[in-house]
Parts: C-alpha cells; structure tokens; sequence
C-alpha cells in the first residue's frame, strides 16, 4: 500500500490521488498511519454502500413489498408470450 505524509498530500496532492486510484493509500503524521485515502468506488465496496442493495421480501413495508411483488407477478406473466 502506498504512503505519505500529511505534508506529501498538500505538496503532492497530484500524485497521492493517483496512487489512490491503484488502491488505498495510507496517510501519516509524524510517522504514525491516521488516515486512508481511497476512491468512492473502493470505499462503496468496502461499506457495501454501493448503488446495488437487495432486500428480503418480509423485511419490507407493507405498499414495498405489493410493489414488489405486483413487478414480479407482470415478468412471470409475460414470460410465456412471443414477441
């Protein structure tokens, strides 16, 4: 993993965002790791905060899981026609 200092990311703030582009880049102060610089991506990932979620049908409200379920129902239904 790549490193710098607190003073490389506002001296080199060019470079530590390219090298944060390969992967996470450990950020130092006085020698000791106190931040980790990455991309929205990488941290997305990380959180699985991403743009993709999935949820259980019964941990849904009410007019969720009708909507849901009504959306289904229309694909099962349209599966068996030729278009």
């Amino acid at each position: 993993m790549a490193s710098f200092t607190l003073t490389d990311l506002g001296n080199k703030s060019g470079e530590v965002v390219e090298a944060a582009f390969r992967g996470p880049v450990d950020i130092t102060k006085r020698g000791k790791r106190k931040f980790v610089l990455m991309t929205a991506e990488q941290f997305d990932r990380l959180t699985g905060t991403g743009s993709q979620r999935a949820f259980r049908a019964e941990d849904l409200t009410g007019p969720e899981r009708d909507e849901i379920l009504a959306g289904l129902d229309a694909v099962a239904q349209d599966e068996g026609r030729d278009d």
